[in-house]
């Protein structure tokens, strides 16, 4: 329970952006703030000071917002806060209607969930998990380019997790369908909360077993085989996609991808 003088950071969100004052969470009291306390919600700590979720539609002034992916670049915590908060607000507004029996929902603030005013039922929010798999030939990387990324963006193979399947087959099935690749050697790397707007993408490294790209047009507009000495335009830093990739190479991509460092 907030206090209304209790200083805390808050994660105002409004679909996947949110408030920043100074490129950080405003920092204060709902009382100095003028934020309505009966609508926030504790959900963590950021360097050891309490995190409150409120959405914006609850507040009457219109405030200025902020993409998530441009927090890609703040501390991993700062991130990692922003999108939990961002992924409550997508519970909240997607799960209004009870899914046993289509009464209507409420947040209850203990539970961090929607919950049914009629059959009780209790919704937790939603995680789609993903995968996304860097794939190593030799010194090469494979990367493709999406139809949904303009610019000449290219990255690493990532599908949705799908019933009745392991990670590590997701891992080869999409990397098949997607490219006409067979992988080998799957093994994990790390994760990402990727609240666009509600995923969690689990990485992994693997290497090429044998197959001729062949792009499924559908999900991709190219793909190829690149190396440290040719990379294209890929993944932003803050991304596990960009980590994938760099980690695959070797290399650091400089931020604006005209230098490679060695590492």
């Amino acid at each position: 329970m907030i206090k209304k003088d209790q200083k805390v950071n808050w994660c105002i969100v409004d679909g996947s952006a949110l408030h920043l004052h100074d490129k950080t969470l405003p920092y204060g009291s709902a009382q100095e703030l003028n934020f309505p306390l009966e609508h926030a919600t504790l959900i963590g700590e950021l360097d050891g000071v309490p995190c409150a979720w409120l959405n914006a539609s609850e507040i009457d002034e219109d405030l200025e917002m902020t993409p998530l992916r441009e927090m890609l670049m703040q501390p991993e915590a700062l991130f990692l806060m922003a999108s939990r908060a961002v992924q409550y607000g997508y519970m909240s507004t997607s799960q209004r209607f009870c899914s046993q029996c289509g009464g209507r929902n409420h947040l209850n603030h203990n539970q961090l969930a929607m919950q049914c005013n009629d059959c009780r039922t209790l919704h937790y929010p939603r995680i789609f998990p993903c995968i996304i798999v860097a794939v190593r030939k030799d010194n090469q990387i494979l990367l493709a380019q999406h139809a949904r990324h303009k610019g000449g963006m290219h990255t690493v193979i990532a599908g949705f997790v799908e019933a009745g399947e392991t990670l590590e087959q997701c891992v080869a099935r999409e990397v098949e369908e997607e490219t006409g690749i067979v992988v080998k050697n799957i093994r994990y790397f790390g994760s990402q909360p990727w609240a666009f707007p509600s995923s969690i993408m689990m990485a992994f490294l693997a290497d090429y077993d044998r197959g001729e790209i062949r792009v499924d047009e559908f999900e991709l507009s190219s793909a190829g085989w690149f190396s440290a000495d040719n990379i294209p335009d890929v993944a932003p830093k803050g991304t596990i996609a960009r980590a994938l990739i760099e980690h695959t190479l070797g290399c650091e991509i400089e931020q604006n991808r005209d230098v490679i460092s060695n590492t």
